[in-house]
C-alpha cells in the first residue's frame, strides 16, 4: 500500500506526521519522540533522565555496632563532588523490616496492614514539630507527648554524614550533634575557595559556617535558640543562596515572613517581606513559609519559594518586586527550588511528587517522578544536590527518609537532566 507524508502537526504531546494510506484513511506517526531518552523504545519515563542507583548510599545499619539503627528524616544534601557528599537528617530510626502484608477482617472485610505507608520518617524523627506556626522550642517536647521514647523509636545521633561515590561514609560531624536541633539545609558557596561548608538550623534560629572538614566553627548568624525578626535574629530560616560577590540571601523562613541579605562576610545588609493571608495570598512581598531562595548570578534576580500562597515571586538585589508565577492550585506545595548553571529553574512538590523544570520566565518545561517506597521512589523529597558528573542527589523527609542517587541514563535528553550547579572558584 501506497503511503504519502501529507502533513506535520505540533501537538501538546510532541511532533506528529499524518501518513495517508489510500482508501480515505489517515494514521498519525510519531516523528519526534518527548521521552528522555529518545532513541529507546517502551519504558515509561519512571525516573525521568536517570536510572536509581539502588546500592547508594551504604545503610548506616552496616556501620559496626549500629545494626539497630538507619537513617532518619533526610533534610539536605550537597554534593561537594562525586566523591564527597555532605548529608544532614535529624538523627536515626529504628532499623525494622517492612512489615509482611495482611488482611484484618476481625477490622473490617476490606481492611489490611499496612495500608500505604508504613512509616513516616518526618513524623517519627527528632524533633516533630515542622511546618509553619510551629513552636520551635518545644520540638521535642512534642515528639514525647505524641508517645516518642528518646533511644528507643529515635535517638540524635550522625545528624551529619560524609558519603563517597559508592554511598560508604566517610566521615561523620557527630562533634556538632549536640548542638543541632533541627538542621534544614546544607550549601557551599560556589564562588568561596576554600569551600566553607553553611547549615542551617531552623529550629535554633541560626546559620552556622564550619570549615571544609567540619573541624571549626568559624561563624554562627542569628542569635542560638532565640527568635526574631530584626538583624541578628531569625525565626526559622530554610535556605540560602549565594551572588556573585559572595553576598548571601537567607529565606527566613517557617515563622519569619522575611527575605534577608547578607555581605559576604554575614554583616546584615537588607530585609524585606511581609505576612501574608494564606493560602491564597496575592499582594507582592506578602508570604506564608519562604522556602526556598535561588539567585539568577548573570542579573541579580532573587527567587523567592512562597510556599504557602504556592508561587515563585521574584526581586531585584534589593528587594524591589519584579514578577511571579503560581506553581499550581491547592494541594500543591513545593518545597524548594534551585537553580543550576543553565539558568533553569528545578523545584520539588511534596504533594504531587514530581520533580518540575520551568524557565525564569516560570513556563513548564517538564515533569518527573514517582511515588513509593521503593528505590527511586519519592517521598517528601526536601533537598537537591547535582555533581560534576551530573549525578543527582535527592533527601527525603517522608516515608522512609534518607537520600538517594541518580545516575544520568546513556544517551539522556540534557534538557531533561537536572543542570550542573555553578562551581565558580573551585571547578
Amino acid at each position: 500500500m501506497r503511503t504519502r507524508l501529507t502533513t506535520v502537526i505540533t501537538t501538546a504531546a510532541g511532533v506528529i506526521a499524518t501518513l495517508s494510506l489510500g482508501s480515505g484513511l489517515t494514521q498519525e506517526v510519531p516523528v519526534a519522540p518527548f521521552a528522555a531518552v529518545p532513541t529507546e523504545r517502551g519504558n515509561q519515563d519512571l525516573f525521568g533522565a536517570y536510572d536509581i542507583d539502588p546500592s547508594w548510599p551504604k545503610d548506616i545499619a552496616n556501620l559496626p555496632g549500629h545494626e539497630a539503627w538507619t537513617f532518619g528524616a533526610g533534610q539536605g544534601v550537597f554534593a561537594e563532588s562525586p566523591d564527597r557528599i555532605i548529608y544532614l537528617q535529624r538523627g536515626e530510626l529504628p532499623n525494622l523490616e517492612t512489615p509482611e502484608f495482611r488482611l484484618l477482617p476481625d477490622v473490617a472485610p476490606s481492611a489490611s496492614y499496612p495500608n500505604g505507608r508504613w512509616r513516616n520518617a518526618t513524623r517519627a524523627s527528632l524533633p516533630a514539630n515542622g511546618g509553619t506556626g510551629q513552636n520551635a522550642e518545644t520540638g521535642i517536647t512534642t515528639w514525647i507527648e505524641r508517645g516518642g521514647r528518646l533511644n528507643v523509636d529515635a535517638r540524635w545521633e550522625h545528624c551529619i554524614l560524609i558519603f563517597d561515590g559508592d554511598g560508604n561514609v566517610i566521615d561523620s560531624w557527630t562533634q556538632w550533634d549536640s548542638m543541632l536541633q533541627r538542621p534544614h539545609f546544607v550549601t557551599i558557596n560556589p564562588y568561596d575557595p576554600d569551600k566553607h561548608v553553611w547549615i542551617v538550623d531552623d529550629h535554633k534560629h541560626v546559620i552556622h559556617k564550619f570549615t571544609n572538614d567540619g573541624s571549626i566553627l568559624l561563624q554562627t548568624i542569628g542569635t542560638y535558640g532565640e527568635p526574631g525578626a530584626d538583624d541578628s535574629h531569625f525565626n526559622r530560616p530554610t535556605f540560602i543562596a549565594f551572588a556573585p560577590d559572595s553576598s548571601f540571601y537567607v529565606a527566613d523562613g517557617y515563622n519569619g515572613t522575611r527575605v534577608v541579605k547578607f555581605d559576604k562576610d554575614g554583616n546584615f545588609l537588607l530585609a524585606w517581606g511581609e505576612k501574608g493571608t494564606t493560602p491564597n495570598e496575592t499582594r507582592p512581598g506578602y508570604w506564608n513559609n519562604v522556602h526556598g531562595v535561588a539567585v539568577d548570578p548573570w542579573t541579580g534576580r532573587v527567587f523567592v519559594n512562597d510556599r504557602g500562597n504556592r508561587r515563585i515571586q521574584i526581586f531585584d538585589a534589593n528587594g524591589n518586586y519584579l514578577d511571579e508565577w503560581s506553581i499550581g492550585p491547592r494541594p500543591l506545595s513545593v518545597h524548594l527550588i534551585v537553580m543550576p548553571a543553565d539558568r533553569s529553574i528545578w523545584a520539588f512538590d511534596r504533594v504531587s511528587n514530581k520533580m518540575i523544570k520551568y524557565d525564569l520566565d516560570g513556563n513548564l518545561l517538564y515533569t518527573w517522578g514517582v511515588k513509593g517506597d521503593f528505590p527511586g521512589g519519592f517521598s517528601g523529597v526536601h533537598g537537591i544536590s547535582v555533581d560534576q558528573d551530573g549525578n543527582l542527589y535527592l533527601a527525603q523527609v517522608d516515608d522512609r527518609g534518607g537520600v538517594q542517587k541518580f545516575v544520568p541514563r546513556p544517551g539522556a535528553n540534557p534538557d531533561y537532566l537536572v543542570g550542573k550547579p555553578l562551581y565558580d572558584a573551585w571547578e
